[in-house]
C-alpha cells in the first residue's frame, strides 16, 4: 500500500484535479487517510484468496453510481479485475497476469528485466508504454498532529530530551525474513546505553519476539506490538529518529514517515521491494543462496540473517 502511493502521486502529476478512490482491505485504510492524493478508501470485502464471483459482482454494480473514468488494478490475479468489469468502468488498466484479456481493455504486458521493482511497475500504470523509466515519485505520509498527541496520552509518552530508536522485529511472510532477536537485543542495549528510547514495534503475531527482545534489554524498552492499532503505530512511529526493521510493511512505512531507516534483507530481494527513501540504507549479505523467497531457510541456518551483525548495524545507526 505504501509503494502503491508513488503511484497515487504521479497520477496527480499529470492529472492535478483527478479523484482517487483506493479499494482495499480494512486494514490498510489506516494508511490511505495519510495519503492526500487519496479521496476515499472503499472496504475490499473478500478475505485473501476468496473468490465470491457473486459479491465481486455486486460489489462492482454499487461502484457503476461513481462513475469512474478508469480503474487500475495493482494485483494480477484474475479474480481482483472482476469487480472494475462489473462496475463498467471504460478504461480498465492492469498487467495481462492471470490472462486477462476482456476483463482489461488496457492490458499490458509486463517486462520484468525493463521494471525490476514493484513500485516502478506500479508507476508505468499511471502513463502509456513506453520504454523509459518512469520517475517514481518518493512515498510520503502525512501525520495528523492530534493524532500523534493522542496516542501519546494514550502509551503514556511524555516529552523528553532523548531521541527514540524504532525496531521493527516482524515479518509477516515468516522467519526466513526475522534477524534474529538476540541481534536486535545488542542494538537495543547499545541505544540505550547511548541515552536513547528504545520502542518496539509489530502486530500481535509479534509479540512473543518482541516480549524476547525486551527481556534481553533487560525490559528497558517500550514494548507496542499487539497494543496499538496501525494508526497508533503510525503515530508512535513518527516520533521515532531512527528505525530498524526486517523487510516488512512498517519497513516501507518508516521510509514513508521521511525516517532514516535501517532495512535488513535475508530471504527476500532488497532490488525488488527496496525501502523508497533516500537515505535508506539496505543490509544484505547476498550469499549464493539467497535471495530465495522463502518463508523459512531451506537450508536450516539462515546465514542470510544471522550473519548479519548487529555491530554493522549499529555502525550505520547515528547515536550522538
Amino acid at each position: 500500500m505504501v509503494m502503491a502511493q508513488s503511484l497515487f502521486m504521479a497520477l496527480k502529476q499529470q492529472h492535478e484535479q483527478c479523484e482517487i478512490d483506493v479499494l482495499a482491505p480494512a486494514w490498510s485504510l489506516a494508511i490511505l487517510e495519510r495519503m492526500p492524493e487519496v479521496r476515499k478508501g472503499i472496504v475490499m470485502p473478500f478475505v485473501h484468496g476468496q473468490f465470491d464471483i457473486k459479491g465481486r459482482r455486486a460489489l462492482g454494480v454499487k461502484l457503476r453510481s461513481e462513475q469512474y473514468d478508469q480503474s487500475i488494478v495493482l494485483p494480477n490475479s484474475w479474480k481482483s479485475a472482476l469487480t472494475p468489469f462489473f462496475a463498467n468502468i471504460s478504461k480498465r488498466t492492469g498487467y495481462v497476469g492471470e490472462m486477462r484479456w476482456g476483463l482489461l481493455n488496457d492490458a499490458r504486458k509486463l517486462n520484468k528485466q525493463f521494471l525490476t521493482k514493484t513500485v516502478q511497475r506500479f508507476v508505468a500504470l499511471a502513463t502509456k508504454p513506453s520504454e523509459q523509466l518512469p520517475i517514481i515519485p518518493q512515498p510520503r505520509l502525512v501525520i495528523d498532529p492530534s493524532s500523534v498527541d493522542a496516542a501519546k496520552e494514550k502509551f503514556g509518552i511524555y516529552q523528553t530530551s532523548s531521541k527514540i530508536l524504532g525496531l521493527c522485529p516482524g515479518a509477516e511472510y515468516g522467519p526466513a525474513k526475522r534477524w534474529p532477536e538476540e541481534h536486535y537485543a545488542d542494538v537495543a542495549k547499545q541505544a540505550i546505553t547511548k541515552g536513547w528510547q528504545v520502542f518496539l514495534f509489530g502486530s500481535n503475531k509479534d509479540e512473543q519476539v518482541t516480549k524476547k527482545i525486551n527481556a534481553l534489554a533487560n525490559n528497558h524498552c517500550r514494548d507496542f506490538a499487539g497494543k496499538t492499532n496501525l494508526t497508533e503505530a503510525l503515530d508512535l512511529m513518527s516520533l521515532c529518529d531512527q528505525v530498524v526493521s526486517n523487510d516488512s510493511g512498517l519497513m516501507h512505512v518508516s521510509a514513508a514517515l521521511n525516517i532514516k531507516t535501517i532495512a535488513l534483507y535475508g530471504s527476500s530481494d532488497p532490488n525488488f521491494t527496496p525501502p523508497l527513501h533516500p537515505e535508506a540504507e539496505v543490509v544484505s549479505l547476498g550469499l549464493p543462496c539467497s535471495p530465495c523467497f522463502k518463508r523459512e531457510c531451506p537450508l536450516e541456518h539462515l546465514d542470510c540473517l544471522k550473519k548479519i551483525t548487529p555491530n554493522s548495524v549499529i555502525k550505520r545507526l547515528n547515536f550522538s
